[in-house]
């Protein structure tokens, strides 16, 4: 209550001085058509008081009202001393002086009424509305807890867009600390509007501490996965500033804009748009000159970016092979995998681009970050990286030739399901010739690509069965898969319509190749195969009316044997 009876006074003394000022600039002898324009601004002022001193009351709590009106009367006093020098037709200082200041007081004005109309629009003139600054820190239960969030972010975002730039500053060190308690908070201040205000402070600002802090706070926005498509809708807006980030802003600045730019860069048209702004360049740069940090972060905005054909040609431009293989090497753990991950996708689908990345790699060095992989997620882009070079049949002879082939089968039985998965897919590429299916078979593949079809997830059991059905075009296998205890037992339970999201044909190849087998074909009749196979002719699946005649003829060829 002692507030606004101290506030009160100041919004008619506002007024008072205002209408002052008007009545003084009627004197003006020079720079009328100035005069005339900061009259007019003058007059809006004055009738957005007067329309809000009724329900002021409501907001005098709010420490913003008071510091915008007091403002207010200091810019009015100035202006009023600078309106009496120009009531004379000669002035006795500099003309140029004088037409900056009335030019400095006009953008004042400008900004007063930018400040106001922010305040109403926050609601902190409507009665029914009262905002309080809460801290964060104080204790509230959680059924409230939500709501003095709710507050907190409005307040702060009213502060982001009014007063100075050291108030910018603290507010937005205060909002920091709010998304960053909790990610419910991250949650409630982007569902108040937190962030179109974040990027028009990055967009607009010239303070690199603003920026750096803005960016920081959109980083944090950004890991939040359901706020994500608030940054997205944002478009090239957000986009351009953060690249700009990218080139010229603090190391710190360059790590949090890589963070956003990771969340943005999963789209053609963001990946177009980094692209073709130089986005590849910058973020390379980073990754030979950045902090260990920011040098991961910007490999994995690169990975995510190398999936798109369209810009891959920025990548060569940009040399960027051999700056991700630098990394590989010499990178922390998170960039060693992010940047092999990046090779994987930029080589994919181009032959030159595998055999090259093969040339400068090196058998050894491949060896290398193979074995001393140091989580299962580098071995699991590592194991990626062996797969991809191999559905090149160039590279897959020489690989198969250096030692892979045990490395790959003894990776079908690691513990992580992401390298069994990507391990069964290189032995598919890796078994393109009779030589290596040999091979292949022989050091114990066929037993834990058996074990995979009982995996968990569709995926492990698909890539497990396709690569069994590439190698059952070696007899060796055959016979050793049938006699593996559950081996066709396995791939006939895959057959039924209710595993769902698992091409059928590799199991029907697989099979196919073993119907001519006695012993197979009674093993596939004790699985329910003629059940399965019947419900796949009727979806009119492809093969399996062939294997259905092959189990007949068998059958029937077993009746003219016992006569």
């Amino acid at each position: 209550m002692k507030e606004s009876l101290q506030e009160e006074p100041i919004i008619t003394d506002t007024e008072l001085l205002l209408r002052s000022l008007l009545n003084s600039i009627s004197h003006v002898q020079i720079f009328k058509g100035k005069w005339s324009v900061i009259r007019l601004k003058l007059a809006t002022l004055e009738a957005r008081l007067s329309e809000i001193s009724v329900s002021f009351a409501a907001a005098a709590e709010n420490p913003l009202t008071f510091d915008l009106l007091r403002s207010l009367s200091a810019t009015c006093s100035a202006a009023a001393s600078l309106a009496a020098v120009c009531h004379e037709s000669t002035l006795q200082g500099g003309k140029l002086r004088t037409q900056n200041d009335i030019d400095s007081l006009s953008a004042k004005l400008d900004a007063h009424i930018n400040d106001l109309e922010v305040l109403v629009r926050s609601g902190i003139f409507s009665p029914s509305e009262h905002r309080k600054s809460v801290s964060t820190s104080m204790p509230v239960v959680e059924s409230n807890r939500r709501e003095s969030v709710r507050a907190e972010a409005r307040n702060l975002m009213t502060r982001l867009q009014i007063g100075s730039t050291e108030s910018k500053n603290s507010t937005l060190d205060l909002l920091l600390g709010l998304l960053q308690e909790d990610d419910k908070n991250v949650l409630i201040a982007v569902a108040q509007g937190v962030v179109p205000v974040l990027v028009r402070l990055l967009d607009s600002s010239s303070s690199s501490e603003i920026k750096e802090r803005a960016v920081t706070a959109i980083a944090k926005i950004s890991t939040v996965d359901s706020s994500k498509h608030v940054l997205l809708a944002e478009g090239l807006v957000l986009l351009n500033n953060l690249l700009r980030v990218l080139e010229s802003g603090s190391i710190f600045a360059k790590e949090k804009s890589c963070i956003a730019l990771k969340a943005l860069s999963n789209s053609k048209e963001n990946a177009r748009a980094i692209g073709s702004r130089g986005g590849i360049s910058s973020l390379l740069e980073i990754c030979q000159e950045g902090t260990p940090i920011s040098q991961a972060v910007a490999a994995g905005v690169l990975r995510n970016l190398a999936v798109f054909t369209e810009i891959k040609d920025n990548f060569v431009e940009e040399n960027a092979v051999l700056t991700l293989l630098a990394l590989c090497n010499s990178g922390t753990a998170l960039a060693q995998e992010n940047s092999i991950g990046c090779l994987c996708n930029l080589v994919s689908g181009d032959d030159d681009l595998k055999l090259f990345v093969a040339r400068e790699v090196g058998i050894e060095n491949l060896k290398n970050l193979w074995d001393s992989a140091p989580t299962a997620q580098n071995l699991e882009v590592v194991v990626q990286l062996v797969r991809t070079l191999a559905s090149c049949s160039n590279i897959a002879e020489f690989l198969a030739a250096n030692g892979f082939l045990n490395r790959v089968v003894g990776a079908l039985s690691f513990g992580a399901m992401g390298v069994r998965i990507a391990a069964a897919k290189a032995v598919y590429d890796l078994a393109y010739t009779s030589k290596t299916r040999k091979e292949l078979g022989e050091i114990g593949c066929i037993g834990p690509l058996v074990k995979m079809l009982d995996g968990k997830a569709v995926e492990e059991k698909e890539a497990a069965a396709k690569a069994l059905s590439t190698l059952m075009n070696y007899a060796g296998n055959r016979r050793i898969l049938r006699k593996e205890e559950k081996g066709i037992a396995s791939v006939v339970m895959l057959l039924d319509p209710s595993v769902q999201n698992l091409e059928k044909k590799y199991l029907l190849s697989t099979l196919a190749s073993l119907v001519h087998s006695k012993k197979c074909r009674k093993q596939m009749v004790a699985a329910r195969a003629g059940v399965y196979l019947q419900k796949l002719v009727d979806l009119d699946v492809e093969g399996a009316k062939n294997l259905v005649d092959s189990l007949g003829r068998g059958k029937l060829w077993e009746v003219f044997a016992k006569r």
